[in-house]
């Protein structure tokens, strides 16, 4: 079969789909993406094939993460409906389309913040399903806003209308399938899940060489390895959080090593115990851990509990307090704050995660339920019976 993954430009959103696309690959189907081809190339391993939808001019898309960096809570949830998913959506339309008539797939994969994939698919008669990269929309997020909540099913109705979609339907969620990149053991009680969802776990495989030349030999074996991460787009806002954590470590440091992934520039000198490095190969060194913290992006969190670290999350906007509070929930971790970061409670946070067994053994009960969803494979046994 011809499957296109129809992506905005955003590496958590992009990375299950480049899993589930080479295991479809390995069984023999074609397979594409559309989106912002100038991000999808550095996002998606050589020779993928791109067809280009929603290219931007001027500042581009690394100038609205900045803008969009900066804000917090109602604000930053506003930005993102109304300058970047809905902008997007108008401008990924055209290019969709166009990839449906070149490509003809049999089956269209659209990601939640794709919203051009199922309207695209829809005009053109195509079956489309539901890439799910974050829990965070079953976990009725506006239970406590309802007003909010209101907000945003206007702004997709009012999008809909404008692209002739009709109404009464709604692109995040198939109702044919929806593949949730999590399991119930992470998301937790309370969560409200269409018919069509099918947890999955994550979907880890290769990735593009972002990071090369990882100074494997001064990872320390006489200390417990802890990966500091703030992900792809937050690195630059986390000056005053990365210096708390350096302050919180040092007591730490006949003990504790970190693996510091931030701009060299923004942190400055670090002392000897500290491995500071712009990119970390995240898959393939989360094996040499013992626990990482985090903003609580999915993608990370999912990452590190496939591995069964315990985390420590800061988190800073959008659906990461959501997952913050899956992880404290489940037991695998300890949320803390990112906004004034004070060096003794993330002291506290780091020795919890790294000396408490409970914290381990929920997050290894997490692993085992990630193992057995089955990942990338599942997700292509699910996708192969669509057009079956």
């Amino acid at each position: 079969m011809r499957v296109l993954f129809v992506v905005p430009p955003l590496t958590g959103h992009v990375n299950p789909t480049v899993a589930v696309g080479a295991e479809l690959a390995a069984r023999g189907h074609e397979v594409a993406w559309a989106g912002p081809a100038e991000v999808l190339t550095g996002l998606l391993p050589e020779r993928s094939h791109v067809l280009p939808a929603g290219e931007r001019t001027g500042d581009g898309y690394g100038r609205l993460h900045e803008r969009w960096r900066d804000l917090r809570g109602v604000a930053a949830l506003r930005f993102l409906w109304e300058e970047a998913l809905v902008p997007l959506a108008r401008a990924m339309l055209p290019g969709v389309l166009d990839a449906v008539r070149e490509f003809r797939p049999d089956l269209v994969v659209a990601d939640q913040q794709a919203l051009a994939g199922p309207v695209a698919a829809r005009r053109a008669g195509v079956p489309w399903v539901t890439s799910a990269s974050t829990s965070a929309e079953f976990t009725r997020p506006f239970d406590g806003f309802p007003k909010v909540g209101a907000w945003v099913a206007e702004q997709i109705a009012g999008l809909l209308a404008e692209c002739g979609a009709g109404r009464g339907w709604d692109p995040r969620f198939s109702d044919r399938l929806v593949l949730v990149f999590s399991t119930p053991e992470l998301i937790g009680a309370g969560a409200e899940f269409p018919a069509s969802c099918v947890f999955v776990g994550p979907a880890l495989g290769a990735r593009p060489a972002g990071a090369t030349g990882f100074p494997w030999r001064r990872l320390d074996p006489g200390r417990r390895r802890v990966l500091v991460s703030l992900g792809t787009l937050n690195g630059a806002a986390g000056g005053r959080f990365y210096e708390a954590v350096l302050a919180a470590a040092e007591p730490l440091s006949d003990s504790v090593q970190l693996v510091l992934a931030a701009p060299p520039a923004l942190v400055g000198p670090v002392p000897g115990h500290v491995l500071l490095q712009e990119r970390v190969p995240q898959l393939s060194l989360l094996p040499h851990l013992d626990a990482v913290l985090c903003h609580g992006g999915h993608n990370t969190v999912c990452e590190a509990l496939a591995h069964g670290l315990p985390l420590v999350v800061a988190p800073i906007r959008d659906d990461q307090p959501i997952v913050a509070e899956q992880v404290a929930s489940a037991g695998a971790g300890v949320r803390v704050r990112f906004g004034r970061p004070r060096p003794q409670e993330l002291r506290a946070a780091l020795t919890n995660v790294l000396d408490s067994p409970a914290h381990r053994r929920a997050a290894r009960r997490i692993q085992a339920s990630f193992a057995a969803a089955g990942g990338a494979a599942a997700a292509a046994d699910r996708l192969e019976k669509q057009i079956s």
